[in-house]
């Protein structure tokens, strides 16, 4: 009688990129439960993935949440950037970028609240940076043409930046906190561009 078989060893997971799929996985979890419900076993479970194999990669709950706000960055930005056209002069430059800030605000309430929550986040991860700092800059760039002179950072270019951003990202907040009037559609009834047409600094 031949001997039996030896039992199998473990299965390494072969994944042609596993870390994105687990990002892509819990930015669709995100979408669908909002921030609440996410776990590291959830999104391992719908990649099919061990519970433990996030951890491989990211080390923790927090670390892949890090990483998915790095993604939603680079997706801000890209939003950002999308109703920009070479013609337009600066105004109308703030308020495509302004508007496309909204509209993604808008589109991804979880997303977005993940992005700036330094609870969930760790803002000192690399790759968090340099994502945040990607969208950031079309803000500022878009400050600088609003300031002539202010090519170099400094006093007057940081203010403005600061100015736009806070504005722009306060909007965004109120409108989904349901905190702005707002009309049949749920949409606020006074966009964020129509704000800045009437004020006289950036009409």
């Amino acid at each position: 009688m031949s001997a039996s078989p030896s039992p199998a060893g473990p299965r390494p997971y072969h994944h042609g990129n596993l870390k994105t799929a687990l990002v892509e996985a819990g930015l669709a979890l995100l979408e669908e439960r909002g921030l609440g419900d996410l776990s590291l076993r959830e999104i391992a479970a719908r990649v099919g993935v061990s519970h433990t194999a996030p951890k491989n990669h990211f080390g923790s709950l927090k670390g892949l949440l890090t990483a998915i706000a790095a993604e939603g960055f680079r997706r801000h930005a890209a939003a950002l950037e999308a109703g920009l056209k070479p013609a337009d002069g600066p105004v109308e430059r703030l308020h495509a970028a302004a508007e496309g800030y909204v509209r993604f605000a808008r589109a991804h309430p979880a997303l977005f609240r993940l992005m700036f929550s330094a609870d969930l986040c760790d803002f000192g991860d690399p790759d968090l940076t340099a994502a945040a700092s990607e969208s950031y800059g079309v803000l500022a760039r878009l400050a600088g043409r609003l300031e002539p002179g202010t090519a170099e950072p400094g006093e007057r270019q940081t203010r403005m930046e600061t100015l736009l951003w806070s504005i722009v990202h306060g909007y965004a907040t109120l409108a989904n906190e349901g905190q702005l009037a707002a009309g049949p559609d749920g949409a606020p009834v006074h966009g964020i561009a129509d704000l800045f047409r009437h004020w006289p600094r950036f009409a």
